[in-house]
């Protein structure tokens, strides 16, 4: 019986605590793309946006309004 329950447990923790660490990590990059405007024109350029300055000032405004903590 606890060859079938143990694995199942520890696969859902496993799940579990990827999750939160990835939400943590998350957090912390738009924490940083918050004060530095280079790394939100390389995110845009990587989904295929180009920026304009008008643009980027609006998304580090928005992204300062969140609250991410």
């Amino acid at each position: 019986m606890w060859d079938v329950i143990l694995p199942i447990l520890t696969g859902l923790a496993g799940i579990l605590i990827g999750f939160f660490i990835g939400v943590f990590y998350l957090r912390k990059q738009l924490e940083r793309m918050q004060s530095d405007p280079k790394m939100i024109q390389e995110m845009a350029r990587k989904m295929g946006y180009k920026v304009n300055k008008q643009q980027l000032n609006q998304v580090q405004n928005m992204l300062k309004k969140q609250k991410f903590k």
